[in-house]
């Protein structure tokens, strides 16, 4: 994984031949662009596009432009890109409209560009994402009923502005605008980071407020662990299916910690990647806007519980997802996401 943590463009894969036992040679040059290093879930993202890459078949090069950056950043990524030979671009936008002018330089070069996890406005792009706005609402209408539709809670937001974190505000809003009595107390950004999240939780407890549930947007373990080191009774805490976090509920339950997990897939980066060559071969003609659809799998009762148990994964990082594919895009392994290499 170190090696996604280095800036600017790396070659990580060539050559090689079909390793989906086709006959199809070799061809195709896929680009990637993402703008948030040091995140497990990204990590496993672009693990997934490089394993669906080299299960393909057909791709004989990846290239991956990685990088803490902005929108600024990333439109330069794209364009160079763009000037690498890429026959499909899979990114993962810092921004829902301001892309919109590289991403249509691009599909008017015949590229196709395929945004992941979160949406663009541009209409020549292909998005598959997540419903991220149903994330925030499923979430949000879980923790009302747990504490009775009344009580304070907290909202850890993702990165302030990027078109993921409105969607999830928007669909948490929406499910509040059900419980009046809810009251959000305090609202912190995150930006996704392990150590933003953990001084976030130290200073709320030093405040004083008081709060009787926590939303988060997918920083869910690092949440739970400030709880456990600070010795506080825990409150009802929802979070995404993160495997330590999956981890975490279905074993510290009898320690008081009711939670739930709403499902967001990393490998949305290799259904992406799939879309992009069937349309780039023509193989399939997919609708340019995708959504999963999320589900809530809570502690507090059998069936959620049951879920937790079977899906917590040993052999998965415990920052990534517990989910290694998306059926029926993907077509690599378990073996091939932990592997994390491309063609070649």
């Amino acid at each position: 994984m170190a090696a996604l943590l280095v800036a600017g463009f790396a070659l990580v894969a060539c050559g090689g031949s079909p390793s989906n036992g086709g006959s199809t040679a070799t061809k195709y040059t896929v680009g990637v662009s993402n703008t948030l290093t040091g995140n497990g879930w990204r990590e496993e993202m672009i693990c997934s596009i490089k394993a669906q890459a080299k299960a393909s078949g057909v791709v004989s090069k990846v290239i991956i432009a990685n990088r803490t950056t902005d929108a600024a950043g990333q439109i330069a990524d794209i364009r160079n890109l763009i000037s690498s030979g890429a026959n499909v671009i899979v990114i993962n936008p810092s921004d829902r409209d301001a892309l919109n002018s590289v991403i249509k330089q691009a599909t008017d070069k015949g590229i196709v560009v395929v945004a992941v996890d979160q949406a663009v406005s541009e209409p020549s792009a292909y998005v598959v994402t997540n419903d991220q706005v149903a994330y925030g609402n499923l979430g949000a209408d879980w923790l009302a009923k747990k504490l009775g539709g009344k009580g304070n809670i907290i909202e850890m937001r993702g990165i302030n502005g990027v078109p993921a974190d409105t969607d999830r505000h928007q669909g948490l809003t929406a499910a509040l605008a059900k419980y009046p009595n809810i009251k959000v107390v305090k609202q912190t950004f995150t930006n996704w980071s392990l150590d933003p999240a953990a001084q976030q939780m130290k200073d709320i407890f030093s405040s004083g407020i008081k709060f009787d549930g926590i939303w988060t947007s997918g920083i869910d373990s690092t949440v739970v662990d400030q709880f456990q080191s600070s010795n506080k009774p825990f409150v009802p805490i929802v979070g995404a299916d993160n495997n330590k976090f999956v981890q975490e509920l279905a074993t510290l339950k009898d320690k008081g910690l009711t939670g739930a997990a709403v499902t967001n897939p990393p490998p949305i980066g290799g259904a992406g990647l799939a879309v992009g060559l069937a349309t780039l071969q023509k193989s399939h003609s997919y609708d340019h806007v995708i959504h999963l659809t999320p589900q809530v799998w809570d502690n507090t009762t059998a069936d959620g519980a049951a879920k937790l148990a079977q899906t917590y994964d040993s052999t998965l990082d415990p920052y990534y997802s517990v989910a290694f594919d998306v059926k029926p895009y993907t077509t690599y392994t378990k073996q091939d996401l932990i592997a994390c290499q491309g063609p070649g």
